[in-house]
């Protein structure tokens, strides 16, 4: 992977995990209602849930751009579909009450876990990093010494952040995320982001 191409990664990454959504509002609720060493299990779990979501992407999504276009076209869409429809009931629930995330302490890896993993930005997320920055011409194992280190720090960084801010800012940084408008705005990026996924070009493998 080119310095160019290992950069252009790397911005999409910083803007796919500080972009607002299921992960960061759970980091946001553990920082706030847990001590903050409790609260890093959460951000463990991301990082479990990212290590193998890039594994999986790495042997899975290669392998489908080369052997069936129209297969990746329709998990596209699929991906694409639920980031609609996430987005679509987030803005219907904005106007209700957020519901309440204490729980044990015990609970908050596999929670977070739980999170990252049916959250479908997280799916949708990983295809289009894989799709677009994964050269199929390149041994992917070799791209994937350089993409994986990159991708886990800095969605180390970014969910660390969002654990400090709701230990630093409290009830009011609960207040802030699960404002009427805020979650519509959230919901909104969630449908762009569907969208945009949805419509963009499907890759073919290079020989």
């Amino acid at each position: 992977m080119s310095f160019e191409a290992w950069t252009l990664f790397a911005l999409f990454w910083v803007v796919f995990v500080t972009t607002p959504g299921p992960n960061a509002v759970n980091c946001i609720s553990n920082g706030m209602s847990l001590p903050f060493a409790k609260a890093m299990l959460g951000v463990l779990a991301i990082l479990t849930q990212a290590s193998a979501f890039l594994v999986l992407s790495a042997l899975g999504v290669t392998a489908l751009i080369a052997a069936s276009p129209t297969g990746f076209f329709i998990a596209k869409l699929i991906g694409a579909g639920f980031l609609i429809w996430m987005g679509i009931r987030g803005w219907i629930n904005a106007s209700k009450p957020a519901p309440a995330t204490e729980r044990p302490a015990r609970h908050v890896y596999l929670h977070a876990l739980a999170v990252a993993t049916i959250n479908p930005k997280s799916v949708a997320g990983y295809l289009a990093a894989f799709s677009q920055f994964v050269q199929p011409d390149v041994p992917v194992w070799q791209q994937m010494g350089v993409i994986m280190p990159t991708a886990l720090v800095i969605t180390t960084l970014s969910y660390t952040g969002f654990t400090l801010l709701g230990a630093l800012m409290g009830k009011a940084a609960l207040g802030a995320v699960f404002n009427i408008w805020v979650r519509r705005v959230m919901a909104t990026c969630f449908i762009i982001y569907g969208v945009l996924l949805g419509t963009s070009a499907t890759p073919t493998a290079r020989g």
